[in-house]
C-alpha cells in the first residue's frame, strides 16, 4: 500500500573536480557542493577544486539539469588578512553559486553586508550543535540553512529541527571525524597548520613514506603514525586514525577507518524534518560520487512513496565498496548506553 508523499529530502553530494560533478548530476543529485583551489575550502588538497573556468562550466550544467551548486567557503579566514576569504565570496556570487557554505562569522558579515540576497548555509565547521547556536546565526546573519555535525543523536537531530527556525542538512553517507567539526587542532602539532585554516587535516607537505626494514612508515613530519607491511593497503596519514602502540596493545587508539552510513535510518530522519542529506567525499573520485549518488538516490525515492522501506541488499554491496576501511557505522546515532 502506497504511503502519502513524505516531505523529500535534498540530496546534496561532493564534487571535487568538474567531471565529479557531472557524474553527481548525471546520477540524481539535487544539489552539489564545491569548492575554490585555496584555503578557503576545508578540502584543500592538491589537484581537487575548481577554477573559475570549470566553476562556470559546473554550474552550467547544473542549472541545465535543475540542479544548484552550493560554494563551500568553510574554514576559518586568517588573522592576518580575511580578504582572500571575501574574495572568494565575490567569485562565488559572480560565478553563480545558489548559496555559500560559510564558517566564519567574518566571512558572514561580509556576504550578508555585500550580497544580501545570497543564501547562506551555516557549515558543520561552525560547530553549531543546539538549535540556540543555530538561532544566533539566522539572526545576526540571515542563514537559512544549518549542516549539523556528525556528534548528535536521532532525538537530538529532531530537537534541533523543531526549534532552530532554519533548514537543516545532516550527513547520511562518508568519512567521520572523532571531532567536532571545527574545533579540531589535532593535526596542527605535528604538521603546524591547521586543518580549519589550511583546508586540509594532513598537508601533503607534511607526509612521509618511508621504506625501513620491510616495512613501509607514513608519518605527518617526523610524527609515526602508521606502520604497513610491504604488500598491506595504505591509508592516507591522519593523527586521529593512525595505529599506536598503547600498553602495550598496537591498534586504532582513537578511531578506525570507517563510514559512516545512515541509510537504515532513513525514514525515522525524514519523519524528523531533516531538509537535506549530505553525502561527504569532495576527495573522493568520481566514480565514488556516482555510485554512492545512485544509491542514495534510488533509496530516498523508496522512502518518500512507499510506507515498505527497506535497505536492499544490492545497495549494502554497492556502498561496501565504497565506504573506508570496508565497514560501516550509524555514528553518534547508535548509542545503545543511552
Amino acid at each position: 500500500m502506497q504511503s502519502t508523499v513524505k516531505n523529500r529530502p535534498e540530496l546534496v553530494c561532493p564534487a571535487g573536480s568538474l567531471r565529479a560533478l557531472q557524474m553527481a548530476v548525471d546520477a540524481g543529485a539535487d544539489a552539489v557542493y564545491l569548492g575554490l583551489r585555496d584555503a578557503t575550502n576545508a578540502r584543500n588538497f592538491v589537484g581537487l577544486n575548481f577554477d573559475d573556468g570549470q566553476i562556470r562550466a559546473g554550474v552550467a550544467y547544473a542549472h541545465e539539469h535543475g540542479v544548484n551548486v552550493l560554494m563551500a567557503l568553510n574554514t576559518f579566514a586568517g588573522a592576518d588578512d580575511t580578504s582572500p576569504w571575501f574574495r572568494a565570496v565575490d567569485r562565488a556570487v559572480e560565478l553563480g553559486a545558489d548559496a555559500l557554505i560559510v564558517a566564519d562569522t567574518a566571512v558572514m558579515a561580509h556576504a550578508r553586508r555585500q550580497h544580501p540576497v545570497m543564501r547562506l548555509h551555516l557549515s558543520v565547521q561552525a560547530s553549531a550543535t543546539t538549535y540556540a547556536a543555530i538561532a544566533f546565526y539566522r539572526e545576526r546573519y540571515g542563514i537559512q540553512r544549518a549542516v549539523l555535525p556528525r556528534v548528535l543523536t536521532l532525538s537530538q537531530v529532531a530537537h534541533v529541527i523543531r526549534n532552530a527556525g532554519v533548514d537543516i542538512e545532516v550527513f547520511g553517507f562518508g568519512s567521520l571525524c572523532v571531532m567536532v567539526e571545527g574545533r579540531c587542532a589535532l593535526s596542527s602539532y605535528a604538521t603546524g597548520k591547521s586543518p580549519n585554516n589550511a583546508g586540509v587535516c594532513s598537508p601533503p607537505s607534511a607526509v612521509r613514506w618511508i621504506e625501513r626494514a620491510g616495512a613501509v612508515e607514513a608519518r605527518l613530519n617526523d610524527v609515526l603514525i602508521d606502520r604497513y607491511a610491504s604488500d598491506e593497503p595504505r591509508a592516507y596519514p591522519t593523527l586521529c586514525k593512525g595505529r599506536f602502540e598503547v600498553n602495550g596493545v598496537r591498534d586504532y587508539a582513537l578511531e578506525e577507518p570507517t563510514s559512516l552510513n545512515t541509510l537504515e535510518l532513513l525514514p525515522q530522519l525524514i519523519d524528523a524534518g531533516v531538509k537535506a542529506i549530505k553525502i561527504e567525499g569532495r576527495q573522493r573520485s568520481p566514480s565514488y560520487v556516482a555510485e554512492v549518488t545512485r544509491v542514495w538516490r534510488a533509496a530516498i525515492d523508496l522512502a518518500v512513496s512507499s510506507n515498505r522501506y527497506a535497505v536492499l541488499p544490492a545497495w549494502s554491496e554497492q556502498l561496501n565498496r565504497w565506504a573506508e576501511g570496508q565497514q560501516h557505522t550509524l555514528g553518534a546515532y547508535d548509542r545503545p548506553w543511552r
